[in-house]
């Protein structure tokens, strides 16, 4: 299938921002947020009609195919639906993969089929695009926080109450990281403290997530969306680091937070 206009550059926030909004993913305030701006940006708007045409092409050209068993059970199997024992009763994530089955039986939508699958990896995939997300929302937003203040001792005491556990805060000001508040993200539906800093103009969410969440004990360096991202774990807590930073100043973050002595 022929794609009527030209895909837009993957990092381009902004597109990023029309396909949560067309798919249901943002909350009222940053919906209503990005409708203003496709409102007011023909770029964003012909990008919603772009999105909509596919979606209309692949309702009215893709029709479902018979798959080999051997095919759908590792499909099924990759989107985590295949059980020994089934449930009975369609789920979201059974319907989410009989799409991807009907995409990947018509030849013409299996890049789209793939990606569908690639977002839907391994637990760390999932929280770093959680991270990642909880990132742009706040950004968007009016303040990027919840709570404003350089005080480690105000920020910290913040949490209690909020989220199962306070974050290890530390005050970077000196080196030139000063810190600027906190805020409360949800990852897996769970509230996940976020600690916000500064490094001249740019914004680095910090965000510990509890093992329950992310156990893996490996470090991770990835860039998504062009965000870096830093994940590393202290005492049972994945701590994940994101900026637009270069990646040469949020390891020099990374290094000092890790480094500076206990609360």
């Amino acid at each position: 299938m022929t794609n009527p206009v030209n895909a837009p550059t993957p990092t381009d926030e902004s597109v990023l921002l029309v396909h949560a909004y067309l798919d249901g993913e943002l909350d009222p305030a940053n919906a209503l947020s990005v409708e203003r701006r496709i409102e007011s940006d023909p770029a964003l708007a012909a990008e919603r009609m772009r999105i909509e045409t596919l979606r209309r092409a692949l309702r009215d050209r893709v029709e479902p195919k018979p798959l080999p068993p051997q095919l759908r059970r590792r499909v099924e199997t990759a989107v985590g639906l295949f059980r020994a024992q089934p449930k009975p009763g369609p789920s979201w994530r059974a319907l989410a993969a009989s799409v991807v089955l009907a995409l990947i039986a018509s030849g013409g939508t299996t890049f789209l089929a793939t990606n569908w699958l690639a977002q839907r990896g391994a637990p760390d995939d999932r929280i770093a695009t959680a991270i990642v997300d909880d990132h742009l929302r706040a950004l968007m937003a009016p303040a990027p926080i919840d709570v404003r203040s350089s005080d480690r001792h105000t920020v910290k005491p913040w949490f209690n109450g909020r989220t199962p556990q306070a974050p290890r805060v530390v005050d970077l000001a000196p080196e030139g990281f000063p810190l600027v508040g906190g805020r409360i993200d949800v990852i897996a539906s769970a509230p996940v403290p976020t600690l916000v800093y500064q490094h001249r103009e740019h914004i680095i969410s910090l965000s510990a997530v509890p093992d329950a969440l992310d156990a893996a004990p490996r470090d991770v360096r990835r860039t998504i969306r062009g965000y870096n991202l830093i994940r590393w774990v202290d005492n049972g807590i994945a701590y994940w680091a994101i900026s637009d930073l270069g990646g040469s100043d949020l390891d020099a973050f990374v290094r000092l937070f890790r480094a500076a002595p206990p609360d």
